[in-house]
């Protein structure tokens, strides 16, 4: 692999984890959350993750390891795909459900609405909130940058869809840290930092995959990287897009995001 397509694939993560800055300079200068938009948006994030994993990533993960391993690559995929769901659903598992990064927020939370502003436990919910992101967002930059690698295309979509969701997560992390303290730049600060965990991700990825990236290797992360997306599309993102809009929203959102993926990989392959 040439030194362009490590710069590209790196530059892939960057990109996508800046965008939790822009969630929190939308709450910063927003008046109002526009929750239908951010209901379809959440919903296309959900639809391009689901079509990826399951009609790009995971077939091309059971080829690779059918062409290496023979019938028993049939199994490692499988493995791999249900491995990468469960050990998501362990780490969301562990993070207390009232500062999980994926309850999103809304503009509407910077106003403050009560005397004690400036609760600590709310600047501990939302440091606690940004330090969780950040760790949600290693192995997201990780998938991007081992996708960048091996195809552009599906490094750009999967790239797109995390950039979507980080959106609100940047939200999510600025409003309770602002509503503690009344510092924007503070707030702002914690968003982007849990943002840059993204390139972090695809550094320690470069650091310690790259030498050991064959096609058996590609197929097992390929499919890992498939399994945790479907279950952040369906645990997360889709159950988000529902409690910002109606059902209607987060469904065309969700069928929208599928077919411009479908489309796109037609186009780009």
């Amino acid at each position: 692999m040439g030194g362009g397509s490590v710069l590209f694939a790196f530059g892939l993560t960057v990109l996508a984890g800046l965008c939790t800055g822009i969630g929190s300079l939308i709450a910063f200068l927003a008046r109002r959350t526009n929750t239908r938009l951010l209901s379809v948006s959440l919903g296309f994030s959900a639809g391009v993750m689901v079509y990826i994993s399951l009609m790009d990533m995971l077939p091309e993960a059971r080829a690779d390891l059918l062409a290496r391993y023979g019938r028993a690559g049939e199994w490692i995929c499988l493995a791999a795909f249900f491995g990468g769901i469960g050990l998501t659903a362990l780490v969301d598992f562990l993070v207390p459900e009232f500062e999980n990064p994926h309850h999103h927020r809304i503009v509407e939370d910077m106003e403050p609405r009560r005397d004690d502003a400036r609760d600590g436990k709310l600047l501990r919910m939302g440091l606690f909130t940004a330090a969780t992101l950040a760790f949600h967002n290693l192995p997201e930059g990780v998938a991007a940058f081992v996708a960048g690698l091996r195809d552009p295309s599906t490094g750009i979509a999967i790239a797109a869809a995390i950039a979507i969701h980080n959106i609100p997560e940047g939200i999510s992390v600025s409003v309770p840290i602002f509503y503690a303290t009344g510092d924007r730049r503070k707030a702002f600060f914690y968003s982007f930092l849990s943002g840059l965990c993204e390139p972090l991700g695809a550094a320690i990825g470069y650091v310690f995959l790259l030498r050991y990236l064959d096609a058996a290797v590609f197929g097992v992360v390929f499919a890992m990287v498939a399994g945790v997306m479907v279950f952040i599309a369906f645990d997360e993102l889709l159950p988000a897009a529902h409690e910002q809009g109606e059902h209607h929203h987060a469904i065309g959102g969700l069928v929208a995001g599928m077919a411009a993926m479908a489309a796109g990989l037609v186009w780009l392959h």
